[in-house]
């Protein structure tokens, strides 16, 4: 979940990771919008103590097989998560480039002050990154982290969006110590020229507030960031989005913000204020509220999560 000063709410954390963070002198986390903003790291199956918790359309469904990332909790590998493989008549994507930037990184746990360091976001300086929300942990299991969380899908996305001929850039795929920073990961866009880049997460809000929402741009200008250019091609890839992913997943958009379109316009976030490319941000569901953790912990649900982004993306790119 990316950073939100609006309305910040407040966290919990565990003692053993209140150790870590006093040793590593960690800023926090990500925050809300409206009631909190959720915000990304390891395979699926990888679990961690809670941190502190922050973040129709007329195209056939893409389809791939699954990833092979395992899940936590009730995920697993089932003949659901396992669609079939597209054919070649399928690969309408060739040509063209997405960008799949997974929320925060595992590692941010133990890179408190780098994660801190301020960037600029065109319009003002922020926080390098955050380390995302969790899960509550409970009857004795670990909490699943949104870092987790977005590799996961991320990765289940990509396989989806090869499928169909797309080349896909990861902005990291836990291969560095922590980071990118979010100026880093709009720029990874930007070189890539991106078609269309689309950063996934899970929110940190209050538990009763339950749904995905798609953060889109504001129009900004102002030192480096100007979004003039993207605030219209980004909306209507967020539109398609919150389309293919209420239809794909079951699910509704939130209750809590957006007054039920499933969308939220924000000027804070450095990763949309820097893009000079279509970019969108998705909270695929609330970590915290005990029925949405139940589906982001399932490994099923995370392949319907990935096939409604790629549903999405197909619609957007195919318009």
């Amino acid at each position: 979940m990316p950073y939100d000063h609006r309305n910040p709410v407040p966290r919990s954390v565990p003692a053993a990771l209140a150790a870590l963070v006093c040793s590593a002198a960690l800023a926090g986390c990500g925050g809300a919008s409206g009631a909190a903003q959720g915000s990304g790291g390891p395979a699926a199956g990888t679990t961690t103590p809670a941190p502190p918790s922050a973040s129709a359309s007329g195209s056939a469904p893409v389809s791939a097989p699954a990833s092979g990332s395992g899940a936590a909790a009730t995920a697993g590998t089932s003949g659901q998560d396992r669609p079939r493989a597209a054919t070649a008549a399928d690969r309408s994507l060739a040509g063209r480039t997405v960008v799949v930037d997974p929320g925060h990184n595992p590692g941010n746990f133990r890179h408190g002050r780098e994660i801190a360091a301020k960037v600029d976001i065109g319009t003002a300086r922020k926080e390098c990154d955050t380390t995302g929300t969790s899960t509550n942990a409970t009857g004795g299991r670990a909490a699943y982290t949104e870092a987790a969380f977005t590799l996961d899908v991320s990765h289940r996305l990509r396989k989806l969006l090869e499928a169909r001929g797309a080349e896909v850039v990861l902005t990291h795929d836990a291969d560095r110590p922590y980071g990118p920073c979010i100026d880093e990961r709009a720029r990874i866009g930007n070189a890539a020229e991106a078609d269309a880049v689309v950063s996934v997460h899970a929110d940190g809000s209050a538990a009763g507030n339950r749904g995905f929402h798609v953060i889109v741009p504001a129009k900004v200008r102002g030192g480096s960031a100007d979004t003039g250019p993207i605030v219209a091609p980004s909306r209507a890839l967020g539109e398609d989005i919150v389309t293919a992913f209420r239809r794909t997943t079951g699910t509704s958009p939130a209750n809590y913000l957006g007054g039920g379109t499933g969308l939220d316009v924000r000027s804070d976030l450095g990763g949309l204020n820097l893009s000079t490319v279509p970019k969108v941000f998705v909270e695929c569901g609330n970590m915290r509220d005990p029925k949405d953790a139940a589906l982001l912990t399932s490994g099923v649900w995370r392949q319907k999560a990935a096939q409604g982004l790629a549903d999405g993306i197909v619609t957007y790119l195919e318009g």
